[in-house]
């Protein structure tokens, strides 16, 4: 089932039902074991080298302004529902550019490096104040008040496969229908990757019904490069078939650590990488496997201190790191 784009403009939050579970969510059956997010399943979809490189070899990644610049409007957003529905405009919005900008170069100071001079960064700055002025005309914060922002979330399948993750921002209607949203600074995807952009979302819905028994209501994606909404309406049969395919996902994976077979899977996607140097598939050689595989993946890219949610980085899936 694809999602459903929309026009900019508001959007309500539909009413309607909860989705139920059929009965008490299971136990683990089996011992507890490694743990997932929604970000390293998708790099072993897109290309289990780069899976190897990420969680086991923790290969570095140089930073980049396009990763940077979705952790900024990140900040942003969060910061701004801070302030009483009144204050919650564009203006307000752009007075916040600066100062949490400041605050991510005090956590990483070598994101100053990402610009030659003054006059390119404050043109990235522009740019990211255009995407915030864009938020605007999608939603009317003044009339929401998030439950949740920058939640992270964990829950135990009954494989015993951990699944964590955050949430950029979380509501819930007063009749108790859950929506989970999700901000992107990248442009809407075409039909060929709007699967890997909805199966992020119904990670997490699978992960917030496992926890407490309700199926969200809807999971809504933002668009701030382009100005689009894509939204789709779960139910408990679509986050079955999601748990299937971790758990097989998961299984492909396991079977990659024990054979050591890690090939490269090249596509279009590979020009957004940074480890083309050492891909067999560029004519480079990859270092040799870590001694002892890592029991358990890292929970994903470092916290900003101060901040809730990760500081989000690049990714090879494209040029929208968040």
């Amino acid at each position: 089932m694809a999602g459903s784009r929309l026009p900019p403009g508001p959007i309500p939050l539909p009413s309607g039902p909860i989705h139920q579970a059929s009965g008490p969510i299971p136990l683990p059956s089996g011992p507890i074991h490694q743990a997932s997010a929604p970000s390293r399943a998708g790099d072993f979809l897109t290309c289990p080298l780069l899976y190897r490189f990420r969680v086991l070899d923790r290969l570095p990644e140089p930073p980049s302004a396009a990763a940077a610049r979705g952790t900024l409007v990140h900040a942003v957003l969060d910061r701004l529902f801070d302030e009483p529905a009144r204050g919650r405009t564009p203006q307000a919005a752009r007075e916040l550019v600066q100062p949490q900008w400041e605050r991510l170069l005090d956590a990483e100071p070598e994101l100053a490096a990402l610009f030659a001079d003054a006059e390119r960064r404050d043109a990235w700055l522009s740019e990211a104040s255009a995407m915030l002025d864009r938020y605007f005309t999608l939603e009317d914060p003044t009339r929401l008040e998030p439950a949740h922002r920058e939640l992270s979330v964990q829950a135990v399948l009954e494989s015993g496969l951990t699944l964590r993750g955050y949430i950029d921002r979380l509501d819930v209607a007063p009749t108790g229908e859950i929506r989970i949203v999700d901000y992107k600074t990248g442009t809407a995807p075409g039909p060929e990757f709007e699967a890997r952009a909805l199966f992020q979302m119904r990670f997490y819905a699978l992960v917030m019904w496992r926890m407490h028994g309700t199926v969200p209501r809807l999971l809504q994606l933002i668009y701030l490069g382009s100005g689009e909404i894509l939204r789709y309406w779960p139910d408990a049969a679509d986050l079955l078939a999601t748990e299937r395919k971790i758990n097989a996902l998961w299984r492909a994976i396991e079977r990659a650590r024990s054979s050591g077979d890690w090939r490269p899977r090249p596509s279009g996607l590979c020009s957004w990488c940074a480890h083309q140097a050492i891909c067999p598939a560029f004519g480079g050689t990859p270092p040799p496997l870590p001694p002892v595989p890592v029991a358990a993946e890292a929970p994903g890219p470092l916290a900003v201190p101060g901040q809730a949610g990760p500081l989000r980085a690049a990714t090879a899936a494209g040029p929208d790191p968040g």
